[in-house]
């Protein structure tokens, strides 16, 4: 299977600079298979956003390398070859059934979706997936296909991430990973488990990066028009993710008048006092309201309004700081670390705009 290059229609690409940046250094020339493993009421975008980071990375090399055998042949693989019902209501076409592909691959990538609950206890499936992940140089989960390779017990003892949602029952099922809900993709050795949904485009572009280097990586998420070719470490989480909008109308309006104007004190008796409240309170009735305390609401919305700072302009990380309320950088540093999981000038190396262009 390793050297099987799949048959793929080129796009037509305009912006032949943008395919120049892609790697020249010399590398690995056999066409790395990489197999995606759907089942019925899989999640559709589990499987179909790595499959388009792997396809497009294809495309992008052949303009650059024509005549050059493609880096990836990507294809589903389920149960049987054909039409698969997915859980959003369509079918997606499986080149491969799982008896068709006895080789193993050089990487397999699990979906995830509502049809984990069945298909985790389906023998035959798990048997496969031990099978293939004995010989491939990668395994991948999206989402709750987490639940698949635990299954398996290829993840016992290791560290491992699935969707928020999803994370606890993870644990309670298989109390001999370690599950960490927070980031949005992990690596353990050569197992990698991602959040789920268009994580795992994060995830899949991770492994082009590992295959083609970081510059083919981040041309491929700019083909693709995806917003940051975000690390693992990265939180699933984000001020506006987290908060929930509140009931009581002084509060969404604090809610939003916190954002434009993060440089003011923000303590919990100054917001008391913008909406005529105790400052006890206040603090009683947001943190039932909003879901997180009001000293954590305004930490996320002064890091949210530093990454973008961090992203779009060329200002210091001091000024940064204090644009965005921190007493000092280094409190920022500890509130970037804390929630983001990297320092900010870390971050800004990772995701300023420019550098994508």
């Amino acid at each position: 299977m390793s050297e099987i290059v799949a048959p793929m229609t080129l796009m037509p690409i305009g912006d032949r600079a943008m395919v120049a940046v892609m790697e020249s250094r010399p590398r690995q020339r056999l066409t790395r298979t990489v197999a995606v493993l759907v089942y019925p009421d899989a999640q559709a975008l589990d499987a179909v956003g790595p499959l388009e980071v792997f396809s497009t990375a294809n495309r992008l090399h052949a303009r650059r390398r024509p005549g050059q055998p493609a880096p990836y042949d990507p294809f589903l693989v389920a149960r049987e070859a054909g039409g698969v019902r997915v859980s959003a209501g369509y079918e997606l076409v499986a080149r491969h059934g799982v008896a068709d592909v006895a080789a193993p691959v050089d990487t397999l990538v699990i979906a995830g979706g509502e049809g984990s609950l069945t298909a985790r206890h389906e023998r035959a499936l798990i048997d496969w997936i031990s099978a293939q992940a004995a010989g491939a140089r990668r395994v991948a989960s999206v989402c709750t296909g987490a639940h698949l390779l635990a299954e398996t017990g290829l993840l016992d003892g290791r560290r491992a991430t699935t969707h928020w949602y999803a994370a606890d029952e993870l644990a309670a099922e298989y109390p001999q990973v370690q599950v960490d809900a927070d980031p949005i993709f992990l690596k353990d050795g050569r197992f990698y488990t991602s959040a789920g949904v268009t994580s795992g485009m994060d995830l899949a572009l991770a492994l082009v990066e590992e295959d083609l280097g970081r510059r083919a990586a981040l041309t491929v998420a700019r083909w693709l028009v995806l917003f940051l070719k975000r690390p693992g470490g990265q939180s699933q989480f984000s001020a506006p993710l987290v908060a929930q909008l509140a009931e009581r109308e002084p509060l969404r309006e604090l809610q939003a008048w916190v954002p434009e104007h993060l440089n003011h004190d923000l303590s919990v008796p100054a917001l008391a006092r913008q909406v005529g409240m105790s400052p006890r309170n206040f603090a009683r009735v947001f943190t039932r309201e909003v879901g997180c305390t009001p000293a954590r609401f305004v930490e996320q919305a002064r890091i949210e309004a530093a990454r973008r700072a961090l992203e779009e302009s060329d200002a210091g990380v001091e000024a940064v700081a204090a644009r965005c309320g921190f007493q000092s950088a280094e409190v920022m540093r500890r509130s970037f670390l804390r929630a983001v999981h990297v320092s900010p000038s870390d971050y800004r190396n990772r995701f300023r705009r420019s550098r994508v262009a």
